[in-house]
């Protein structure tokens, strides 16, 4: 079987246009991570450490003598995040008060069993983390408007604003007050003005 490639195989979800567009989410599964506070904090690090540690446990899992039932090359989704607020009160340009799940998309392969098992070797391998944090969950989102944003993080308010428009004019309407946020370039290696965040929420007719 061919590698498993997220930019290649499944283009829709991962290298939309920049523009606004209609995608039907289908069910995906992931190791996720709950949170909150300034994503520019040590915990918010710490949490993409644990979940980049599964990940790669899972992915290098072909090394081992068990190695999972149905095992195939692929490469590692990116990081994503479903972004809400502590307190809905308070402004989304208040960092402390935000609340996020973070996650990494998994192979078809990974069963609960099997994600005990690489939260278990991964401990082992990572004391200092707190991978007992990490949960193991089916998301399905469904019907959601999505773009590609180019730019700085704090720039993506303008990003949300063509989409509620686009969905204003299309007959859509916003279902869900979250929105997630997949991750495409590493903010470690790409220049501010360059990154591409695909930028995604919830919408009905």
């Amino acid at each position: 079987m061919q590698k498993i490639e997220y930019k290649k195989h499944f283009k829709q979800l991962y290298l939309p246009k920049d523009m606004p567009n209609i995608i039907d989410v289908p069910k995906m599964s992931f190791i996720c991570v709950e949170g909150s506070g300034d994503p520019n904090g040590e915990e918010f690090s710490k949490n993409i450490e644990i979940l980049y540690a599964l990940s790669y446990a899972v992915k290098m899992s072909y090394k081992n003598k068990d190695v999972p039932a149905d095992y195939y090359e692929y490469t590692v989704f990116p990081l994503e995040g479903v972004w809400d607020l502590v307190d809905k009160n308070l402004p989304h340009t208040n960092k402390d008060n935000l609340k996020y799940n973070i996650m990494i998309r998994q192979p078809d392969f990974l069963t609960d069993e099997l994600f005990e098992r690489f939260k278990a070797e991964t401990e082992k391998k990572k004391p200092e983390l707190n991978i007992g944090k990490a949960m193991f969950a089916d998301i399905y989102e469904g019907l959601c408007v999505q773009m590609m944003h180019k730019g700085s993080y704090d720039a993506e308010p303008e990003s949300f604003k063509i989409m509620e428009q686009f969905c204003k004019d299309n007959g859509y309407k916003r279902t869900d007050l979250t929105h997630r946020e997949i991750y495409i370039s590493d903010p470690r290696k790409t220049e501010e003005s360059q990154r591409k965040t695909v930028l995604r929420f919830k919408i009905s007719k």
